[in-house]
Formats: C-alpha cells, sequence, structure tokens
C-alpha cells in the first residue's frame, strides 16, 4: 500500500490557465469572436511569454481558444516563450463553463506532463476557484500554475489541486520596470 501511495505522489500534472490579453473594443462591428488584441494586449502578451521563458516553465503543449484574441495571445505566448510544439485550437474553449473545461481539460492526452491553456472568463476564473479552492480573480493576461496530484489527466478531480502561483502582468510589469 504505501509503494502505491508513493508512486501517485511522484505522479504530477501541471496545468498553466492563462486568460487571453486585452482585447480591442474599438470596432463595434466586430464580433465578440473576432475582436482583436489591443496595444497593451500584445505587450502584456509578449510579456507573459517572456515571462515563462526566464522562469522555464515550459509547457509541452498550448490548448487554446480559436477566438482572435485568445488565438494572438497563444502566438506571442509560444514564440516568445520558444515553445516548439504547434498550438493546438479548440472552439469548446470559447465561452465554455467551468464544468465543461474541467471535462476538457481530462480529455488532455496523458504523455502531456504539463499543458497551458488559454481562454476566457468567467470560466476561467471559476475554473481555478473549482481546482484548487482558492477565490481568485483573473484579470486579462492572468497566469496561474496549478499542480494535480494525479497520473493521467482523466483521474482530475477537484479535490487534491495546488494554486502554486498566479501572476497578475499588470503588477509584474510594473516591479520589472522599477528594478
Amino acid at each position: 500500500m504505501l509503494a502505491v501511495l508513493a508512486v501517485k505522489k511522484g505522479s504530477m500534472k501541471t496545468l498553466f490557465v492563462l486568460r487571453h490579453a486585452k482585447s480591442n473594443w474599438d470596432n463595434p462591428d466586430l464580433s465578440d469572436f473576432e475582436r482583436p488584441l489591443n496595444s497593451r494586449g500584445l505587450d502584456a502578451a509578449r510579456f507573459i511569454g517572456g515571462l515563462i521563458y526566464e522562469r522555464k516553465l515550459q509547457p509541452q503543449i498550448i490548448i487554446s481558444s480559436p477566438a482572435k484574441r485568445a488565438k494572438q495571445t497563444a502566438v506571442l505566448v509560444k514564440e516568445l516563450a520558444e515553445i516548439s510544439k504547434p498550438i493546438k485550437y479548440d472552439e469548446r474553449i470559447y465561452e465554455a463553463s467551468p464544468l465543461s473545461l474541467f471535462n476538457l481539460i481530462r480529455e488532455f492526452d496523458k504523455k502531456h506532463e504539463s499543458v497551458l491553456i488559454i481562454g476566457h472568463n468567467p470560466g476561467f476564473e471559476n475554473l481555478v476557484r473549482m481546482l484548487t479552492g482558492e477565490n481568485i480573480l483573473m484579470p486579462t493576461a492572468a497566469l496561474a500554475k496549478i499542480n494535480l496530484d494525479i497520473e493521467n489527466w482523466d483521474d482530475l478531480d477537484s479535490v487534491s489541486n495546488e494554486l502554486e502561483f498566479l501572476i497578475l502582468p499588470k503588477i509584474e510589469m510594473k516591479n520589472s520596470t522599477t528594478n
């Protein structure tokens, strides 16, 4: 029995949850799905990508909402973090409930030890709450790292998970300019 527990404790998956960066509301003719990032959003997406690279977070795969602002965020993060794997787009992330996101995560390929998902609120904020019990706010471009005490993604539950950190780019960007 102890050997089984030791094996389980050693197996861990990492989920990075990234809300898309700030979008542009200037064109009222665009649908919500087609809204691009604004200049602040472009800067924040680049910044988060740089932080992922700098802190050696390196998810094995990126799975993003196909909405334009999420796609742009994913592309910039991939480029700045120097992640070699292609981005996968999943339309189920757009406007997803936390339960839908939870079920989507349970479908992730077990070969991936760490996954970065990019999408939207309120689903992402509530997903982090569901997985960790932490009542956090996820403004645009916020990045959460959740440690999951599971061997396979389909073992995901809402009990044995830990929010390791939450990066708020607005604060981090201010701190990096004052140092």
